[in-house]
């Protein structure tokens, strides 16, 4: 054996391991954002501006709330358009989407902000029992679709907005059908995948203990925003924005 060439060798092996663990380190550059009921995907733009700011390819599902399925569907057709990993972000009603959207091969880590993370068994409504929140009950239509009447908008979903970007949200918004609030999800994607997770400490939605159960179930990586409303993630967008980045960097292995 030419011993002449081992360091040569050694040398080569270890910039091959160098290279392989430097490609395992970069981040996931894609991100998936899903918004959750009564809301379209335009509230998300505070969170897209900065992601896409720093370099971040940025979708936003658009979900007709028309049903569970459709609205899960309706996300994975998103995912399906991406090149690579992706970190997959729900807020409110969009963490159950992506708790079962999130099984997709291409998702690397899941964001839930102030976002339902049910296990099989669980519904919205029955874990609303469990920990009450502090709204208004809904406005149901006679077809069976909910609303949030607009008089209750801005002290229950955004009580941390500007009062005039609250009216304006409570009369547009996505009448969503009642039924997604029973769905259940068999596997959802929160075993197998990392999270992360942002509590909304004044939430009036969803409670913030149940955010709380929900994070610690997943053992999420987990923060929570002092005074931020159900819309913390139009409220507080450079801490949501900060949140799924440090996803994006420690998703992957």
């Amino acid at each position: 054996m030419n011993l002449k060439k081992v360091p040569l060798v050694v040398g080569m092996l270890l910039a091959v391991a160098c290279g392989e663990t430097q490609a395992q380190s970069q981040p996931v550059r894609n991100i998936v954002l899903v918004h959750g009921a009564f809301v379209g995907g335009a509230g998300w733009r505070p969170v897209y501006d900065r992601l896409t700011h720093d370099g971040y390819n940025v979708s936003l599902v658009q979900e007709p709330l028309t049903g569970f399925e459709q609205d899960v569907t309706a996300t994975r057709r998103i995912i399906d358009q991406q090149t690579g990993p992706v970190i997959l972000v729900g807020h409110s009603y969009g963490g159950a989407i992506i708790s079962e959207a999130g099984n997709d091969s291409k998702v690397a880590g899941l964001v839930y902000i102030a976002a339902h993370a049910l296990d099989n068994g669980e519904t919205e409504a029955i874990n609303g029992k469990k920990f009450p929140n502090s709204a208004h009950p809904f406005a149901k239509s006679d077809d069976g679709y909910l609303t949030i009447k607009p008089e209750n908008y801005h002290s229950d979903f955004a009580a941390d907005l500007p009062a005039t970007q609250a009216d304006f949200e409570a009369h547009a918004q996505m009448p969503t059908n009642a039924a997604v609030f029973t769905a259940n999800i068999p596997d959802p994607a929160w075993k197998t995948r990392p999270s992360w997770y942002m509590v909304a400490k004044a939430d009036k939605i969803i409670s913030p203990d149940l955010e709380r159960m929900y994070a610690s179930r997943a053992r999420s990586h987990t923060v929570e925003i002092a005074g931020a409303s159900h819309s913390v993630y139009e409220s507080h967008p450079v801490d949501v924005a900060m949140l799924i980045e440090q996803a994006a960097q420690h998703a992957l292995p």
